[in-house]
């Protein structure tokens, strides 16, 4: 009978074939004078070399393996080349080349403990081989690298924490996806949104299902403000987990906030402006650091605002827009290649401070803060010198910063802009008395300055034609004192005034010579 063993069974089943026929022979070999049986010597040497054969195989297969592995090292798949030297190590444990390769996938996977241990094996087999001593030190610090990056991230040093994986991690480690995730993380604290979703989409391109990759691409569009890729993000990781707990948060905030938004939007827009600020400030309370959006909200608020007459508000709503980082400005801008949205094409940043400029200016008039509104009405002009709205507002602004350094003629005279004809005359008389001259002669010079403003107020507020282009903000003739030194009651160079009052002072006149007509 012909015993037919197949190939793949060989290198379990002749082994233990050749140590039964050692065994079965091993009474006979030897005779009791020492002298070997030619029977039994032949049986020996068949056997033998049977094992030689096997084991010359197996050296073979695990050669053929090693170089296989290689390759795969070569093209950066180092989990199958783990594999494969796994089963080289497997076929023959002394074969220290597949202790060196193995260690080194290892190393680019960061596996650092395996990597350590696979190193050392090969050192036992080969001491002293200074290239591997090398790595094995480079294993090392690439593990201590990885654990400092880890401390520098819980700590808030991302910046730190970033050195550590770029110059040391996934030097050593290029194929470390831990490192990686850990990076693309960091980069997100560090509000580098184009670089997250850069390297981010490396790593789903090698896993499209990495759950972490998923989560944090889909927040660097969140903080672009590009929310239809950011829920697209959301939402293909929780198809792939519906209970992962970060992705359900994210997810869920964005609905939310986007909720929270159209409402404070549908509300202004329908004239429903106190639950209008009340949606905005609620939306803006949802997530403070989401600057690229909030902006938005601050803005709706401020008009929404300026439009109830709530001039202060107003103003905060506004600065926040426009106190945003210069640099994530820029950031946005040099995003638009990454992201697919109208808002970062258009230039639309750009046209946000513009409106924040201008309203903000309006709502200076409100507090009539002159000097400030025209300051940033300028500027919004400055930016859109074709929008006739800011022109008109700039205008409007200008005017009151002039009439707000003219003299207050109402305001001098101690009376109301709706005071009428009699109101201002009795005002008149009793400031003039007060501050005669002739009746002051302590404080001479300041009294006669006072007459003069209070003569001058008269004028213009006891003329009927002269007082409607007063409150319509027109230059009258400066020889109402407005601006000079043309108007005199006393002479001096000047006119000479004639009070008339009716009912006169008492005593006929004033000591000193001026006199009143009655």
């Amino acid at each position: 009978m012909v015993v037919r063993i197949r190939r793949s069974a060989a290198t379990a089943v002749l082994p233990l074939l050749f140590f039964h026929l050692l065994s079965a022979f091993h009474g006979p070999v030897f005779s009791a004078q020492g002298t070997l049986s030619l029977l039994s010597l032949g049986a020996a040497n068949c056997c033998a070399s049977m094992f030689v054969t096997w084991g010359a195989h197996q050296t073979g297969n695990a050669l053929d393996l090693l170089k296989r592995a290689s390759e795969m090292i070569k093209v950066k798949r180092h989990r199958e080349a783990v594999g494969l030297l796994n089963a080289a190590i497997e076929a023959d444990p002394n074969l220290s080349e597949a202790y060196q390769q193995r260690a080194t996938a290892f190393l680019h996977l960061c596996r650092f403990e395996d990597s350590g241990k696979d190193y050392k094996k090969f050192l036992e087999l080969k001491p002293g081989t200074s290239s591997v001593e090398k790595d094995l030190s480079k294993s090392l610090q690439a593990q201590d690298a990885l654990n400092s990056a880890y401390s520098h991230f819980d700590s808030g040093d991302h910046s730190k924490a970033l050195d550590y994986i770029n110059k040391i991690v996934l030097v050593y480690s290029s194929g470390c996806l831990e490192a990686k995730i850990l990076k693309v993380k960091l980069l997100l604290a560090l509000k580098d949104y184009s670089s997250v979703i850069s390297e981010s989409g490396f790593i789903l391109k090698e896993d499209e299902d990495n759950l972490e990759a998923l989560l944090v691409r889909g927040r660097a569009y969140y903080y672009l403000s590009d929310h239809d890729v950011a829920l697209r993000h959301y939402q293909k990781g929780l198809r792939l987990d519906p209970e992962h707990s970060e992705l359900k948060k994210a997810y869920f905030g964005l609905k939310n906030l986007l909720k929270k938004a159209k409402s404070a939007e549908d509300n202004a827009a329908k004239g429903k402006l106190r639950v209008a600020v009340e949606d905005f400030k609620a939306a803006l309370a949802l997530d403070p650091n989401h600057t690229a959006h909030n902006v938005h909200l601050h803005l709706g608020l401020c008009k929404v605002l300026v439009k109830l007459g709530r001039g202060k508000d107003a103003i905060d709503s506004c600065t926040e827009v426009l106190n945003i980082d210069e640099e994530l400005v820029e950031a946005l801008v040099q995003c638009k290649d990454h992201i697919h949205v109208e808002y970062y094409s258009t230039g639309i940043p750009h046209a946000m401070f513009v409106r924040a400029d201008w309203q903000r200016g309006e709502a200076k008039l409100l507090t009539e803060d002159w000097d400030g509104a025209v300051e940033d009405l300028k500027i919004a002009a400055q930016k859109s010198p074709q929008d006739m709205n800011i022109r008109e507002a700039l205008m409007r602004a200008e005017k009151s910063l002039k009439l707000s350094k003219r003299k207050d003629w109402y305001k001098i005279l101690g009376v109301s802009k709706t005071a009428s004809i009699a109101e201002i005359k009795r005002a008149y008389k009793k400031l003039a008395l007060q501050w005669h001259p002739d009746k002051n002669v302590d404080n001479r010079e300041e009294a006669e300055a006072k007459f003069r403003e209070i003569a001058a107020a008269y004028e213009v507020l006891g003329d009927e034609d002269k007082r409607v282009r007063y409150d319509r903000g027109e230059d009258l003739d400066e020889g109402t004192g407005m601006g000079g030194g043309g108007f005199n009651p006393f002479g001096g160079g000047g006119q000479q005034f004639t009070f008339h009052f009716e009912g006169g002072f008492p005593g006929g006149g004033f000591p000193g010579g001026f006199g009143f007509n009655f």
